[in-house]
This record gives structure tokens, C-alpha cells and sequence, in this order.
């Protein structure tokens, strides 16, 4: 490992290449920076992640010809590359994101992460994010990693070796961490029906996000609940300290909680740094349904955008307007399915913060279908519970229905009628 500048590392990074850059609270910005001031020297260059926090200088539409974003999962800071045209989108699984560059189907050139220190055996922690970044570091070319001391220390997967990296720039500042959101009165009323499905000795999977906590803060009550999750937040601290969540009744890690990347605020970050309980292993492990499902009672808790009377989950794209990803959703849906005792479950508002509809006679033209109608389990609103696991279209529709704002009831129903006559 060789320590250099920050624009000396950049230097490595040639026209042509592909780079992969370590996601959400551990993006390398002082790296992807430098290289995006080498606008004018590059062309042809791909930045490819999932979704990734700060700045994202090389998703300026304005170079174009230097820089194109490939987004695994897109976040807000280059959502506006689909429609400018300078960025693309891959539909995948997050578990299979590892294998695109273990088979080569996405070869890397340059990978960009951010890691502790090393410690005084000579390793450093990839901290709070793994998830497809092992296998590009495996595959690329050259590994470029910003040593950061604000990086916490996380164990499993992501513990590397000085020798895997080939060029270092050091350069300590906080991580990105978010705020811990206030939970509505909506909310409170949907984490309240779904804590009541979650039986003592669970497995929990779960998001980031108000619903998730809220879920969280009504189970105070449980015990002996476990988490394997492919990302967490603040939300589950508590529940860990009071020993509610133990790990001791799950399968896989046994006694420690496993994910395969978190974000949240500095509390999160200072309560995950050298703690054994918490294990961050590849989105390949953590997501692979055939693991998953070796645990009790996994419990998979996502959100959606829409959903359809017959249960068509929409989570990716608003029509044709791609507005995330797949990601995990997939995998725990049915993950959790396959688990014994095992329920997957669908949470949202049945409107938006501007009184759009969410509970809809028809996905809108051009939506993503993220979750199939016959993966459907349970979908949570404000409104209650709608139970679809082997139940008829008719029975869905009138499920879904009692589950929709009262203000649309009526019109989705005589909507949906309409449409099969």
C-alpha cells in the first residue's frame, strides 16, 4: 500500500475505465472528487454503485463525454442522470450485484473505497458497508481506499488486508449521517399493525426510514428477536441494548446480528464501531434467499411506491420514471416466505405527502413490478391489514380496498371494474 494525495490516486483512473465506488455512508467523495476534476483530461469514464451519500461531481450532465454514471440502485444524487441521458440503470438483485463482477459480466478497473486505519496487524475495516464492494475489490485492477479515522471498525466480511490496496490517500472527517426522522401519526398507526404480526423469537428484516423505526418502537414487549438484514439504522439500538433483539434464537450467526451495510446517525456509527454482535458480510450471503430462510420466523419488512388491487408491488420507478432500484426487496420477500413461520410484509401510507393515491386499481404505465402479485403476502396501510397469501383476485381486491383512504375507495373499485368487464 502506497500513501499519496488524493490527485495522485486520481492519476490511476483512465479513459475507458470502469470504476466501482464503495456505497452509501462509506463513498469516498474526496476520491470521486479528484477524479471528476480530471473532466478534461477523460473520456468514456464509468462510475457504476448502488447508492451512494454527498456530492456526486461526475454525474454533472455537463460531462457527458467524460463521465457516465451506471447506477445499481440510483439515489438521489444522480437520479437526474436517467433523463439527462449521462447515467443508466442495471435491474439486480442486490444479491446477485457480487457475482457481476465474480463472473466478469461487469469487469472493474479502479475501485474506490473508504476504510479504518489499519490496525497493528496490518488490516484495515471496510465499516459500514460491504455489499458488492468485496468482489469488485477482488476482480479490479486497482484498489484506490481513503483512510479514514472517523471510519468505524465492523467485523465479517469486512475486515481487508493492507495488501489488497494499492494506493491510499489518508484524509479523516465524519462520515455521512443522516437524521433520525420524526415518526407521523400515520406511521405510528402502521408500525402499531405491524408489530402485530411479529411473534416473539422472529427474524427481523427491515429498511431505513420513518415506518421501519416505527415498527421498531413498538417492540419493546418481544423476545428474543433476531436480525438479519441487509442494511439497519438507529432504530434497532435500543432494541439490542434491552436485549430484545439477542440473536439467540436465529440460524445463521447465531448470536450476532448480520447485515451487509447500515447508515445512519453518529450514535449508530460509534455503537456498530468494534462491536462483535454486529457482522457485515457480502449481499451475496446476506440477501441469498437459500440463507435467509434458514432462520425462524423471518419477518421481511419493505415499503413500495404503489401497489395494485391484486397485489403488484411497484418500489422502483413512478411509470417509466426510474426512481431507485430492486434492491433487496426480492430476496427477503421471499426469503421470508420460505422461512418457517416466516411472513413478508408490505408497509406504506395509502397516500403520499400529497395525497396521491398508493393503493391503486392499476400500477401506473410502465411501472416496475418488484414484487410479483403471487409473492404478496401481507400489505400494511394506516387503514389495517390485508392479508393475500392464497387468496383469489376477488378476495384481494376486496382486501385491498378496506386498506385504501376512504376519499378512493370507490373510485379505485368502480376503476378496477370497469377495466375486466
Amino acid at each position: 500500500m502506497k500513501y499519496v494525495t488524493a490527485e495522485e490516486a486520481a492519476k490511476v483512473v483512465q479513459s475507458g475505465n470502469r470504476i466501482y465506488v464503495h456505497a452509501a455512508a462509506a463513498t469516498p467523495n474526496i476520491l470521486t472528487k479528484a477524479i471528476s476534476d480530471r473532466a478534461d483530461e477523460l473520456r468514456g469514464v464509468e462510475f457504476c454503485h448502488i447508492h451512494t451519500e454527498g456530492p456526486a461531481p461526475y454525474a454533472d450532465p455537463a460531462l457527458s463525454e467524460s463521465f457516465h454514471t451506471n447506477s445499481f440502485f440510483i439515489g438521489k444524487n444522480v437520479r437526474h442522470t436517467i433523463s439527462a441521458g449521462n447515467g443508466s440503470y442495471t435491474p439486480v438483485f442486490l444479491s446477485e450485484i457480487p457475482n457481476l463482477f465474480k463472473r466478469g459480466i461487469v469487469k472493474v478497473d479502479v475501485v474506490l473505497i473508504q476504510v479504518s486505519p489499519p490496525d497493528e496487524h496490518g488490516f484495515c475495516s471496510l465499516g459500514v458497508s460491504v455489499e458488492g464492494t468485496v468482489a469488485a475489490i477482488e476482480s479490479a485492477k486497482y484498489v484506490v481506499a481513503q483512510i479514514n479515522k472517523y471510519m468505524p471498525r465492523t467485523f465479517g466480511d469486512s475486515i481487508l488486508h493492507v495488501s489488497k490496496i494499492d494506493l491510499a490517500v489518508e484524509y479523516h472527517c465524519p462520515i455521512y449521517a443522516s437524521e433520525v426522522l420524526q415518526i407521523s401519526e400515520k406511521e405510528e398507526i402502521i408500525g402499531k399493525y405491524v408489530a402485530n404480526l411479529i411473534e416473539d423469537e422472529s427474524t427481523l428484516q427491515m429498511g431505513i426510514g420513518s415506518i421501519p423505526n416505527a415498527v421498531l418502537a413498538q417492540l419493546t414487549s418481544h423476545k428474543n428477536l433476531g436480525l438479519h438484514t441487509e442494511m439497519f439504522s438507529d432504530g434497532v439500538i435500543d432494541l439490542i441494548e434491552s436485549g430484545v433483539i439477542n440473536c439467540s434464537q436465529k440460524t445463521v450467526t447465531k448470536g450476532r446480528a448480520l447485515a451487509t451495510f447500515l447508515i445512519g446517525s453518529e450514535r449508530l456509527y460509534k455503537f456498530v464501531n468494534n462491536n462483535p454482535f454486529i457482522v457485515l458480510k457480502e449481499s451475496s450471503y446476506v440477501n441469498d434467499t437459500a440463507v435467509i430462510r434458514q432462520n425462524p420466523k423471518v419477518v421481511a419488512i419493505n415499503s413500495a411506491l404503489e401497489v395494485d388491487l391484486t397485489g403488484q408491488v411497484c418500489a422502483d420507478s413512478i411509470g417509466v420514471k426510474m426512481y431507485s432500484g430492486v434492491g433487496g426487496q426480492m430476496d427477503f420477500v421471499r426469503g421470508a416466505s420460505l422461512s418457517k413461520g416466516g411472513k413478508a410484509i408490505i408497509a406504506l401510507a395509502s397516500t403520499s405527502n400529497k395525497g396521491h393515491n398508493r393503493i391503486v386499481p392499476f400500477l401506473r404505465q410502465g411501472a416496475g413490478v418488484v414484487t410479483t402479485r403471487a409473492h404478496a403476502q401481507y400489505i400494511v396501510t394506516e387503514y389495517g391489514i390485508a392479508d393475500l397469501y392464497g387468496k383469489t383476485l376477488k378476495q384481494r381486491v376486496e382486501a385491498m380496498v378496506e386498506i385504501a383512504h376512504p376519499d378512493f375507495r370507490e373510485e379505485i373499485l368502480s376503476a378496477y371494474h370497469a377495466s375486466i368487464r
